[in-house]
């Protein structure tokens, strides 16, 4: 499908090294926008701008937001503007009980998760609001529904940041801004085979054992590919998403409630 509206605009991209984010910022490129992504991992963001000369990048903790102001200040020099913010940004905190949860890193969980995304949006918005025009997406996770255990850092920040979403969409949406939250699912990547393999190997199973059974609790009994992702994403800042706003849109196979 063509999508209009998304030439010549430029988009920021966090968590774009890799994976899903560098997929998007590929995608957003190909349709003609201006594209600056951020990275933690400069072995990922040097790489990723290497293979793809189009875009422009800069290393970035969103967790400190110092590294957050000097992140916008050369996506301004680089685009412009800032018309597209995605924030695919996100850590998968500890794993732990509650009660072992270390303080200190459900602070970082919510620091970059949470409080990033936060300091992004406020950067991006004032210029959003002057030109009547901008389309935020936040990434969150299809696991806030059912919660998952051992994961209680991840999956409040999470919920942070679909509340985040819903009330900047209903503060920005007079000024033509939209703001959206996509949930994956099981994502096809690198992270989603890690956590398998880590319950995998505390259960004393496969690891095909153990992704059948996480896949148990999905109704299309499947991976999501970063692509579908991505589509979703250009979907939202593009003149066919213009109406759309306020949304958590779930882009699982459906995640069920565990039973």
């Amino acid at each position: 499908m063509q999508l209009d509206g998304l030439a010549g605009h430029g988009a920021l991209v966090t968590g774009a090294g890799s994976s899903v984010g560098r997929v998007i910022a590929e995608r957003l490129a190909a349709a003609g926008a201006r594209v600056h992504i951020a990275d933690v991992n400069a072995d990922f963001l040097d790489r990723t701008l290497r293979e793809v000369p189009v875009l422009s990048g800069s290393i970035c903790d969103l967790g400190r937001p110092t590294q957050v102001t000097s992140l916008f200040t050369d996506a301004l020099i680089r685009l412009q503007q800032v018309d597209f913010l995605i924030n695919c940004v996100g850590i998968p905190g500890p794993f732990a009980l509650l009660e072992d949860v270390d303080p200190a890193a459900w602070r970082q969980t919510f620091d970059v998760n949470v409080h990033g995304i936060f300091e992004t949006m406020r950067l991006a918005v004032p210029g959003m609001k002057t030109r009547r025009f901008g389309a935020i997406v936040n990434f969150s996770s299809a696991s806030t529904k059912p919660g998952m255990q051992q994961r209680t850092p991840y999956i409040a920040s999470k919920a942070a940041v679909e509340a985040l979403t819903r009330t900047a969409a209903r503060e920005l949406g007079g000024h033509n801004v939209r703001c959206n939250a996509i949930l994956p699912g099981a994502i096809n990547n690198e992270r989603y085979n890690g956590i398998v393999e880590r319950y995998a190997k505390e259960r004393g199973i496969s690891f095909d054992v153990m992704e059948a059974e996480a896949l148990r609790h999905v109704s299309m009994h499947t991976r999501i590919e970063p692509a579908e992702l991505a589509d979703m994403v250009l979907y939202l800042c593009s003149d066919s998403g213009r109406h759309i706003t306020g949304q958590l849109v779930e882009v699982s196979g459906n995640l069920e409630w565990e039973e």
